[in-house]
């Protein structure tokens, strides 16, 4: 991997992650930009104890644009966009629109391929190793910020998820407390800890992989399974093997594995609906906290909102108003059909 670190022309920190060194990423950004003005403010919500981010100057973000005015796509004459070269392999910059920055954290916005109607799906196992490269590079150098407790790397993918630019890409946060999922999880690995005296991830792994019916894939490094209490009607997760605390203590082997497992169930979510459309999907890496996360396994949790062909999975009253899911689907019967959709 090469990285070309440069600025874009309101001072926003934009890097190419090529898979040689050579390419010509000299380019500027000739765009009369002013500075970016936001300023996020994190609350803590007494209630439940959980920090809330405030950042109303989004209201004002880019929504849906037609395909010729893309900010993610290659510059070109005459349409200049947030990316100044031509072409690009992997990209990553300063979100202009940051739901944190400054003091409360930093937002960066990560392009998978200067293909506008393509997905991580359609991507090279080659592209695919590139972009978990970038992901790695980001969190250790976010992990070394002062203030930062927490790096997640995430894609949201579809109109259904919410998405506003169609264009293949991902996001990544750094926070300045750990999300409120990682506090949980944390919670959960202490108890586990204290009652058996053993992790609790690592014996998540070893009862799914045992349980051969909630497997869906498996390699020599990782294995991809359905949780035995999936929130979600189709829910998997994606545990390396050996515990490790975050992307950058993955080795070689793992890392070498793992484009192809996981472009083999982004594809298996495409066809699970038999759609000529592409499978909506939120897709997060679950990363220990900076201090303090000693217990929680680096992990990868990718689900979609859809059911069925013709059905959404609507957070409704229990939900959203409690936090208490019901799933539609058995996990076992979620793990069968992600097996057969070859």
């Amino acid at each position: 991997m090469h990285r070309t670190v440069t600025e874009l022309a309101d001072g926003r920190e934009l890097i190419y992650y090529d898979s040689a060194p050579g390419r010509d990423r000299g380019a500027k950004d000739l765009r009369p930009l002013d500075p970016v003005v936001s300023a996020p403010e994190l609350r803590r919500d007494a209630a439940t104890g959980d920090w809330v981010a405030i950042a109303a100057h989004r209201q004002s973000r880019t929504y849906r644009p037609a395909a010729d005015a893309c900010p993610l796509c290659p510059s070109r004459e005459g349409r200049p966009s947030e990316i100044p070269a031509a072409d690009y392999e992997v990209a990553v910059f300063e979100n202009r629109f940051p739901s944190l920055s400054g003091a409360a954290g930093r937002c960066e916005v990560v392009c998978f391929t200067p293909e506008h109607d393509s997905g991580f799906a359609a991507l090279t196992p080659e592209r695919a190793r590139l972009v978990l490269d970038a992901w790695t590079d980001r969190t250790a150098e976010l992990s070394a910020r002062p203030g930062t407790r927490q790096v997640y790397c995430f894609e949201n993918r579809g109109a259904e998820i919410g998405v506003t630019l169609p264009h293949p890409h991902g996001q990544i946060y750094a926070f300045t407390t750990p999300a409120p999922r990682t506090v949980k999880h944390l919670a959960a690995a202490a108890a586990h800890r204290a009652a058996t005296g053993r992790n609790l991830f690592e014996d998540l792994l070893a009862e799914a992989r045992a349980a051969a019916e909630r497997v869906v894939l498996a390699g020599e490094h990782w294995t991809a399974f359905v949780p035995y209490a999936a929130r979600w009607p189709y829910e998997v997760h994606l545990y390396p093997h050996r515990r490790v605390a975050d992307l950058t203590c993955l080795d070689e082997a793992e890392r070498a594995e793992f484009p192809g497992l996981y472009l083999d169930l982004l594809r298996r979510f495409d066809r699970l609906f038999g759609l000529a459309e592409p499978t909506p999907y939120v897709s997060a890496w679950h990363q220990a906290p900076t201090a303090g996360g000693g217990e929680l396994a680096l992990h990868l949790e990718l689900f979609t909102v859809r059911r069925a062909a013709d059905k959404l999975k609507y957070l409704a009253g229990t939900e959203s108003g409690m936090d208490a899911f019901m799933n539609d689907v058995a996990p076992e019967t979620a793990a069968r059909r992600l097996r057969e959709a070859r």
